[in-house]
């Protein structure tokens, strides 16, 4: 995001070393809450071709710049990606990730200011077929008190009481 493109103004973010992992995104200045930070490019490709491109992946590779869209588009910020595939993970976000019109946008939900980190909470969905260490595979690194030690979606769940069975997507 340069001056040009936000109205003259200097720049709202910036890519640097993060303590949570690589790279992250941090407050140039002030963001007020509701501000809409950034749009997450990159090339629109379907869950087929997303597949085929990361199958060569170490399953124990947690780091992705794939975001689903919906059922027929993923966007690979690793093609054509800008700044926003560099947002990190965090169960204490002070961002979340809207989905409008096919696009996705990343949007302050509290105030931040210069020099915080950017994070929205990645809620990766669960699968059936996942491994076993799925949740070491994805953990969270951000560190906060309440903390769920995954950037899964929906939280491990505790061990199910009176044969009960936890629901997963």
């Amino acid at each position: 995001m340069n001056a040009a493109v936000n109205g003259g103004q200097a720049p709202l973010i910036e890519v640097r070393a993060s303590p949570l992992h690589g790279l992250g995104v941090f407050a140039a200045r002030r963001i007020p809450r509701g501000t809409r930070v950034i749009e997450y490019l990159g090339e629109r490709v379907s869950h087929e071709e997303a597949d085929r491109r990361y199958h060569h992946k170490d399953a124990g590779d947690s780091h992705t710049l794939l975001f689903v869209v919906d059922s027929h588009t993923v966007i690979d910020a690793g093609v054509d990606g800008n700044e926003a595939r560099f947002l990190n993970h965090s169960c204490a976000p002070n961002c979340e990730s809207l989905i409008e019109n096919q696009r996705v946008y990343i949007d302050a939900i509290r105030t931040i200011e210069p020099g915080e980190e950017l994070t929205y909470d990645y809620q990766i969905q669960r699968e059936v077929d996942d491994p076993p260490d799925i949740d070491a595979i994805f953990a969270c690194r951000c560190g906060v008190e309440r903390c769920r030690g995954s950037m899964l979606w929906p939280p491990p769940s505790a061990p199910s009481r009176q044969g009960q069975r936890s629901r997963r997507r």
